[in-house]
Formats: C-alpha cells, structure tokens, sequence
C-alpha cells in the first residue's frame, strides 16, 4: 500500500506538492523518493511509511516520534528539513545535497574497497550509537535510507519513520510495563545492529545477504526468529581481508549471544581494523599481498618437479646436507620459511619460540616428505611473467643469491653462515616479490633510479632518486614496507618483530660505528654484501671507489678493508650454485654416497 498520487499529469507524479522524480527504494515498512519541492525549487528526499497509520491518534504519534527524531543533530544523521503529512500520510523530507545513496550506487567492477565498505558502516554505527542512546531506534536501516558523499561520508536518513520494533516483545510474568518497554527499546536496537550487520554483508559481498534485497525481511530469517545461517562467501568481487571477514561474520553469527550487541561495539571492531590497515601501508601493500597469496611468494627455479621428486631418495642425508642443497633455492628457502612459520604450524609447534629462520630447524619441523611437497606447491617458473620479466627477476634473484655468499664469505668468526646468508636473502625479499609480481612498476623505479643526463655540456649528470623515494613514487610505498607485509604475511613476524628488523637495511646515508647485539652484526652484514653486490651496477670506472666506501662504511663492525672485500666479492662470482637440474643430479649421487640405515631427520644441535 502507499499514498495516493494525483493521475491528472502523465510525465510527473505529485505527492501533495511535492514532484515524485524516482522511487529509491521500498521495504515492507517504508519507502523513499526523491523528490522537487516548487514551493522551493529545492530537491529532496521523501520518507514515507508503506501503511497508512490506523487513525487520528496513530498519526498524531507516527508525527510526534518523526519530529523528535528529527531533532537528533549528529555528523551522520541526515538533515531533515521538514517533517508533515499529506491526505494523512506522515513524512520525513531531507536535503538531497548528499549526493547517491548506497542503492544508487555503482560499485567498480572489482566492488567496493572494503576499508571504504568500512568507513560508512563506522559513521552509520556512530550515529545508531547516538540515536540509541536518545532512545530512538530506525527499525528499518536499508541501503536507499543511507547517503554518501564524494568525499566519503555516509549519513543515514529514516530515523523515526518506522516506531514500531520488528520485534514484538511478549509480556512476562514478573516484569512491569517499564521493563517490558526497556527490553523493547534493547531489542529493537539489537535489531538496528543486526540490520547494520547485513548492509556490510551485502557490501563486502557485492549482493544483498540471503538474496533478499529488503534488510528487513532478511532480519526475520535469522536468529531468533529465523534459523537460515549467514556467512560472507568467498567467491566476491573483491578479496576480503580475514580480519574484516571476521567481524563481519562475527555481526551475523548464527548464535546471538556471539553477535555485536549495540552499535557503538560494532564501530569500535570496525575503526581497530581501520587504524590496523592505515598503519600497515597503503593500497599497494593490500595488492600485494593478495598477489601472493594467489601466486606464492616466488616462481619454483626451472626444474623444481624434478628435483623435489629425486629429494625423496635422500632419506639418509642429514639435516645439514639437505639445508645445504635447499640454500642453493632462493625460492624454495622462502618457501620453507613461510611453510613453517605459519599460523598453523607455529601455533601447534613452536609457539611461543618466536619465526624459524634457519632451513635447517624448518626441515627437521616438517620432515623430507614437507619439503617436497612444498616444492610441488609452487607455481612452475616464471610463473605469469613474460620473457622478459623472467630474465629481470632471474637477473634480481642471481644478484640476491650473490650478496647471500658475500656475507657468507664476509662474516665475523663465531658467526653462522646459514643465517647470515638468510638474512641477506630476506633484505632483498621486496626487489624479489615486486619483480615477481609487478614486474612493470619495478621497471619504472629502476628508471627513476638511473642518473638524468646533464642539461649542458661540462655539467655533471642528475642523480637518480634512491631506491625508496622511488618505491613511493611509483607505488604509493617504499619497498621496505612491502618487503615487511609480505614477511608478516609468512609469519616472520613476532611479539618483538626482531626479524622484521633485521630485514631492514641499514640506511646508505649514515655512518655504521657500533653494534650491540648479535643481530646488529648480522643486519650489518647483510646491508654490507647488498651494498657491495649493489655497487656491480655501476659503471666500471666508479666500481672501485664505491666498494672501498662500502669497506670504510662497516670496518669497525665488520673488521673490513677494501682489499678483503674486493677478494671475497670475486670469489663469490665463482662460487655460483649450480642449475636447478644439476642440483638435482647432484642430490641424487650424494644420497647413493650415503652409508647407514635410513633414519629420520633430526634437529640441528
């Protein structure tokens, strides 16, 4: 049912004065129009309940309710501008300058950002959160009764329009009219929140929750009235982060004591994951990460099949040979690495020990059968790069595996080699994943890294930016932070982030006097092997004064002169690991060398 419209005009119609323009959307409780007010040349937004009130006095109360709601002032309360009836139908008309609203909406092809799905579900929550506190509830909270502005704001419109709770609350035995008004007013903002809860839903998900466009009825197929469970798919338009999902199903849980119980907690959950995600980096480190998820951290070097098939014949080897012959494996160390510092396993097996950053503890956690496997779980090489990307990354992951034997080769007495050549690798984990996956834009930061020809003859050239004033050129963010995403994202994180520490080179443009502890050795170590390996990219007749700033940069940490350093940097140009086949080869003829029964891995000591 609804009101009545005058049929005298065709093109145009009227509700009292007001001109009818577009139907935005109805429920079974109320509906919304946009709407031109004549009288003000003024365009507004028309809400209206689908039933007539019962009688002069339910008029009268739906007016009195409307007009106290509309008093509410809140950010994300709609203005309203009038409130009236018209051949006895009460409405509520606000000002349209907020520009579409959720319905109106279209969403990209790849759906809404869910940080933005976020923000509006924030400002509806805060203002459910206000509403309720003065003791108004909106009862019907749909997607054509929320307004959103270009600069990202939502408000919602409605508030008082439907008084009514969804629910109706049956009286008890032992409780007063007063209480039974106070359990209403609970229940029905309970209602409001579960309501909030299923917009998300539909957002995140790009389709109304139980394909059930109207909010309201969707409400009465859960619990308790319904038993229908709800939960967001994985199939959406767009990646969901697992925090997100969780609150997100957690606003929905088919046990109501699990769900959020008043707006203001739902915002709460809601801002944390926000402030989490802006503290993490920008869209580029998301697209990252979901990147990987998809495509692994790198490709498997060529021959991998066959060379994880052949480590099932190494069962006598111990835990070091084999640590050995996976080193050689840029690509498979990463991927023991988050193998085994994932949530899962750190969670059942380690605990509390902080990431494994060694290959050897990873392949005595997991065993030769978990190594093999995750060699066949990586993607076959290159992966989706071209031939192009390929030979940039093969060229990124030989210059890596370089610097890895320099340090190696480089490290202070006491030191051991696996861990400095780990760390190494790890400090060149952002060049390796973006090569990977977005081959493109590192393309453009090594352009904007080269020397700018001089403008006039006798000038000296323009130097390039630095690797991570690029980075945020081009991609929003410095490598630096997308190389720490993806580590936390493989579980190298920890309660004190020692490793995300390591990673991080030392800065090129301040002077290294002292380390303090273990790990400042090691970070120094691998900042210098990078830096010399760095320096290969030079041209031939700046290569020598750049390796000895390099030598007087880290002599005092590292006991480094510039001959040591140039006779180690040659030497690991001829300690080159073999090809994947010959790695392969090579396994197999040393587990035939071994003698003994076979016996499981162990630990290292």
């Amino acid at each position: 049912m609804g009101p009545t419209f005058d049929p005298t005009a065709a093109a145009t119609r009227r509700f009292g004065r007001f001109e009818l323009r577009a139907l935005l959307g109805c429920s079974v409780r109320c509906m919304a129009w946009r709407a031109h007010d004549p009288r003000s040349a003024q365009d507004l937004v028309l809400v209206l309940p689908r039933r007539q009130p019962a009688g002069g006095a339910a008029l009268e109360e739906a007016l009195h309710e409307a007009r106290r709601a509309a008093r509410l002032q809140h950010p994300h309360l709609a203005h309203a501008v009038e409130v009236g009836e018209q051949e006895r139908w009460p409405y509520i008309a606000y000002d349209a300058v907020e520009g579409h609203t959720l319905a109106e909406r279209k969403p990209p092809p790849n759906g809404e950002a869910p940080e933005q799905v976020a923000r509006w579900v924030v400002h509806c929550a805060t203002a459910l959160a206000f509403a309720h506190d003065a003791g108004h509830a909106h009862n019907d909270l749909q997607p054509w009764l929320v307004t959103t502005s270009d600069s990202g704001t939502a408000r919602l419109m409605g508030l008082g329009m439907t008084p009514a709770a969804l629910a109706r609350v049956a009286a008890g035995g032992a409780e007063s009219a007063e209480q039974r008004l106070r359990r209403g007013a609970r229940e029905a903002a309970e209602n409001d929140v579960l309501a909030l809860a299923l917009l998300l839903h539909g957002l995140l998900a790009g389709a109304p929750a139980l394909e059930e466009p109207d909010i309201g009825a969707a409400l009465l197929r859960l619990a308790p009235v319904g038993r229908e469970p709800i939960r967001l798919p994985w199939d959406v338009p767009r990646p969901i982060p697992d925090p997100l999902r969780a609150i997100a199903n957690r606003a929905t849980d088919r046990q109501v004591r699990q769900r959020y119980r008043n707006a203001r907690t739902l915002a709460r959950a809601l801002e944390g994951w926000i402030e989490q995600e802006s503290q993490q980096g920008s869209d580029a480190h998301a697209q990252l990460i979901e990147r990987v998820r998809q495509l692994g951290v790198l490709p498997a070097l060529p021959g991998a099949a066959a060379r994880a098939a052949r480590l099932a014949m190494m069962e006598r080897q111990h835990t070091e040979e084999l640590a050995e012959i996976v080193m050689r494996d840029a690509a498979l160390t990463l991927e023991l690495l988050r193998a085994v510092n994932s949530a899962q396993v750190r969670g059942t097996q380690v605990s509390g020990n902080g990431p494994v950053l060694t290959v050897r503890r990873a392949i005595a956690m997991i065993g030769l059968e978990g190594v093999r496997r995750s060699a066949l779980a990586m993607r076959d090489w290159p992966g989706p790069l071209d031939a192009t990307g390929a030979a940039e990354l093969e060229l990124t992951l030989a210059a890596a595996q370089r610097a890895a034997r320099l340090a190696q080769a480089l490290r202070p007495p006491g030191y051991d080699s696996e861990m400095a050549a780990l760390v190494t690798l790890l400090q060149n984990l952002g060049r390796l994943v973006l090569q990977y996956h977005l081959p493109e834009e590192m393309r453009q930061v090594r352009r904007l890294m080269q020397p700018a020809p001089a403008a006039a003859p006798g000038e000296a050239d323009q130097p390039g930016m630095a690797e991570q004033a690029a980075g945020y050129a081009v991609l929003g963010a410095d490598i630096d932070s997308m190389a720490l995403a993806v580590a936390r994202w493989m579980g190298l994180g920890g309660v004190d982030d020692a490793v995300l520490q390591l990673m991080r080179r030392l800065p090129v443009d301040k002077p290294v006097r002292t380390a303090d502890s273990d790990d400042d050795v090691l970070r120094a170590l691998a900042s210098a092997a990078n830096e010399t390996v760095d320096v290969l990219t030079l041209p031939l007749a700046r290569r020598e004064a750049a390796i000895e700033r390099v030598a007087n940069r880290y002599a005092r940490v590292l006991e480094l002169n510039a001959r040591d350093l140039t006779a180690a940097l040659e030497a690991s140009a001829t300690s080159r690991a073999p090809p994947a086949e010959a790695i392969a080869a090579e396994s197999v003829s040393r587990s035939r060398r071994g003698s003994g029964s076979a016996r499981p891995l162990a630990p290292p000591p």
